[in-house]
């Protein structure tokens, strides 16, 4: 009875955390051109992703940011350069 109470649980938490991702993929967006080495988010080229930036202000990394706040940021880019 207690491994299916385990299972449960877990399988909740999971579907809490997919939720919560789903949620604050609407609240964000992409911006490149502004994290700094290590920081970013994910890249559109060489590297799979978070942290592998190797140069602050890549054009191609991006950091999410809250929607709307992008445009805001001295060389920031909702889109990749090319």
């Amino acid at each position: 009875m207690k491994s299916g109470i385990i299972v449960a649980s877990a399988l909740a938490a999971v579907l809490s955390m997919a939720a919560a991702g789903a949620a604050q993929a609407q609240d964000t967006e992409q911006c490149f051109g502004v994290a700094k080495a290590g920081k970013n988010d994910c890249k559109a080229g060489s590297h799979d992703c978070k942290g592998q930036s190797t140069v602050d202000s890549d054009p191609q990394s991006f950091v999410l940011v809250p929607v709307g706040t992008c445009e805001k940021i001295a060389g920031g880019s909702m889109k990749p350069p090319g």
